[in-house]
């Protein structure tokens, strides 16, 4: 028999107490059903948007009632502006060296396009005593803020197995910026399992991954699995297939927890017929063997676009003193950084050697 009631689990992070204007620099997809849809849901003012497409800035403000830039220099000058940068990887350090010294800023991940890049970022926010966070949202989702909260008040027990398993087609059209870069899956999307598997079961000692394309297109990994490493009797696995476009049946978006007390199973319902997706699912329970009774935690939101405000919500609170800990900050970001560049290290490495049949 369960013994918790699932409307009590944590799903929201508190919002900033006087929130500052936000200035957007980029006008991809993702400001459009993520950014925006998130700051006007939570109250936050957005400043203005620039993007080095004046014309794709301007219709993307307009669209949404808020001003935009014509330059970059007019973007940066914004006082008292907390900068979210929702751009590609390859401009990050090119941005973050405009903005004024101890800035506060959101970085889209990844955290560079490796950890050389990443490193740098890290090393350019401490000489410039720049307040900054990376956009790992998935962490501040309604779903996984509940595992957080229910793992905080011991329903699980203590983790023993974590399983991250997606076996779906991904529109990867809507992406064209991905077409030509040398680390597509783990960097762009397994990263936020990556992260998240950290914020909960801390750093793994060391990474078993495969990755690898696809015959139907011409993205460089689109498929991943992977073993990570952490206690001897902790199990933590991802097998990613973005290309089971065989229809809805067998398909699966699930992210599963196991204590040896209890477990939780996620459903990542965005990821499924992406964009528009299906709603996102949490059941736990805090018992095991036969009698083990599944409870369904209503969820107040989903990964998008409520993650991210939640994101925006604890930078806008660690600046202002108000939270504690700065929870993707660019110092913690680097360690996610640190064991995705393990894991295409890996996935170059040859895998031990099968014995032949002897003579």
């Amino acid at each position: 028999m369960t013994s918790f009631d699932p409307a009590t689990l944590t799903q929201a992070w508190p919002l900033p107490t006087a929130p500052r204007p936000i200035v957007i620099i980029g006008a991809g997809g993702i400001v459009n059903d993520a950014h925006l849809p998130a700051y006007a849901l939570a109250g936050f003012p957005v400043a203005g948007i620039f993007d080095r497409d004046v014309g794709r800035a301007k219709a993307l403000a307009e669209q949404w009632s808020v001003p935009f830039f014509r330059t970059l220099d007019e973007a940066v000058a914004v006082r008292d502006a907390v900068f979210d940068l929702a751009t590609p990887p390859v401009a990050h350090l090119e941005i973050l060296r405009r903005l004024p010294k101890g800035a506060t800023v959101l970085i889209q991940k990844p955290m560079g396009r490796d950890l050389d890049e990443a490193t740098a970022i890290l090393q350019l926010a401490r000489e410039r005593q720049l307040t900054a966070a990376v956009n790992f949202q998935l962490r501040f989702s309604p779903m996984m803020l509940a595992v957080r909260d229910a793992l905080q008040k011991g329903l699980l027990g203590r983790l023993v197995d974590v399983e991250v398993h997606l076996n779906l087609v991904t529109p990867w059209h809507l992406f064209p910026f991905l077409k030509g870069m040398e680390r597509v899956e783990i960097a762009v999307h397994s990263i936020h399992y990556l992260d998240l598997i950290r914020s909960v079961l801390g750093n793994p000692t060391g990474v078993h991954a495969r990755t690898l394309g696809h015959a139907s297109h011409d993205l460089a990994q689109t498929r991943t699995t992977a073993l990570l490493d952490f206690a001897p009797d902790v199990r933590c696995t991802l097998s990613i297939n973005h290309d089971h476009d065989f229809g809805r049946r067998f398909q699966d978006a699930t992210f599963r927890f196991e204590g040896d007390k209890g477990a939780a199973s996620v459903k990542l319902g965005l990821l499924l017929n992406y964009p528009e997706g299906e709603p996102d699912e949490l059941w736990i329970t805090d018992s095991r063997g036969p009698q083990a009774e599944w409870q369904q935690v209503p969820l107040a939101g989903g990964w998008f676009p409520h993650a991210f405000a939640g994101v925006m919500s604890n930078l806008q609170r660690y600046a202002a003193g108000e939270d504690e800990s700065l929870v993707t900050s660019v110092e913690d970001a680097w360690h996610t950084m640190a064991l995705v560049e393990a894991a295409f290290r890996s996935a170059a490495a040859p895998a031990t050697p099968v014995p032949g049949l002897p003579e």
